[in-house]
């Protein structure tokens, strides 16, 4: 955990252009910083949702030339990024404008190292040292209130090959520029609006309690827990309540920042074993395994989980009580949003030890405040199947 004795560093690169109606400056940043000939890198669902057009209508008034890559996949794919790098090239694009949620975004950065490195295969980038080259000009413009990928240094990438998740990781692949604005947030639909905002209050969650956080980190990482935990109800029940959309993603920028100074943990080591082996939401994920990483860790950080329930709003007289109100608060939290339950994902149980495995030597694991094995991880895996907080 922090000590303000210990040393640490903190770096930010991007700059962050926020509020409602702020898409409108795109054309100003891309003139200011020379980028003349963009590639979008987006998805299907957000052209059906008309938010394109929202885009390329300011840059075909600007008279700036663009092409799409449309084809980006949920948890985004290896050959995603080598499509959209071809395409990029085909186009002599000089600059990247990521337009989506994390599945975008994260394809876009990698696009970026395979432009940067004049290369066509992502695996070779994978760690945290091997993206060496300063990305093209490269803006992002986050539609979701989930994984603050817009602020962080990461993009998370499936091997097609062995269903594996990797992960690039370098200052490079930060943004220049990140254009948030909560009027794009508002057509997102509920189950999307719960999955990716109990996302992002992992995110917060496991930054504050990961054994690596640091005095920066742990303060935006309880702001971001305060703004999540007061308006994802509000986001989810009245998808047009701009003020709580607007809480959602300053809530979600700050647990981006605050997950990419620290850590996240053993919640997302599960998370992505699933999402490789099967493809699944990563948000939903997150927010289905939540609850029992933080029981099975509570005991060695209940201060820091009842700082958690302090920041939610809650009432209590002992760390402990405090700890375990954070837990059940998220237990509250994930039903009112109406998220599924793990059976309901359709994971066989013969995966599980593979699951398991996967999860143990995920680089996150060593960030848990309480050490997981295999074996733990496999009671985790049970406890959320038998749905033992929900009983």
């Amino acid at each position: 955990m922090s000590s303000i004795t210990t040393p640490f560093f903190f770096e930010l690169p991007t700059k962050i252009e926020y509020g409602p109606g702020c898409l409108k400056t795109l054309p100003a940043h891309l003139a200011k910083l020379g980028g003349k000939k963009p590639i979008i890198i987006t998805d299907k669902g957000i052209v059906g949702a008309g938010l394109l057009t929202k885009v390329t209508d300011l840059l075909d008034a600007a008279g700036v030339p663009y092409i799409v890559y449309d084809g980006t996949e949920p948890n985004p794919k290896d050959t995603n990024v080598r499509d959209g790098a071809a395409m990029a090239r085909e186009f002599g694009a000089d600059c990247l404008i990521a337009l989506g949620g994390g599945s975008s975004i994260d394809c876009a950065k990698s696009v970026g190292v395979l432009m940067a490195h004049n290369a066509d295969d992502i695996k070779k980038y994978e760690g945290k040292t091997a993206a060496t080259e300063p990305l093209p000009l490269f803006i992002t413009i986050p539609t979701t209130s989930g994984t603050g990928s817009e602020l962080t240094f990461s993009s998370v990438i499936t091997d097609t090959k062995s269903k594996y998740k990797m992960t690039v990781k370098s200052p490079y692949t930060a943004a220049a520029i990140a254009i948030c604005d909560p009027e794009l947030t508002l057509s997102v639909p509920a189950s999307v609006t719960a999955s990716t905002g109990v996302d992002a209050l992992t995110h917060a969650i496991e930054a504050y309690t990961a054994t690596c956080s640091e005095p920066i980190s742990d303060a935006v990482a309880l702001h971001a827990v305060r703004l999540i935990s007061s308006s994802l109800r509000d986001a989810f029940n009245n998808g047009s309540d701009l003020e709580a959309r607007s809480k959602m993603l300053m809530g979600s920028m700050l647990a981006g920042i605050a997950f990419s100074h620290s850590d996240v943990a053993s919640v997302h080591c599960v998370a992505e074993s699933l999402g490789g082996l099967y493809d699944l939401p990563h948000g939903t994920c997150n927010a289905i395994f939540l609850p029992y990483v933080m029981e099975y860790s509570s005991a060695y950080c209940l201060e820091r989980y009842a700082d958690i329930a302090k920041a939610m709003g809650l009432k209590f007289e002992t760390v402990q009580e405090g700890a375990r109100a954070a837990v059940e608060e998220v237990k509250r939290l994930c039903k009112d949003v109406k998220l599924p339950a793990f059976k309901e994902l359709g994971v066989d149980k013969a995966d599980f030890e593979k699951i398991a495995e996967m999860s143990a030597v995920n680089i996150s694991t060593e960030s848990n405040p309480r050490p997981m094995s295999k074996e733990d991880y496999m009671n985790v895996l049970n406890a959320a199947y038998d749905e033992v907080f929900r009983q």
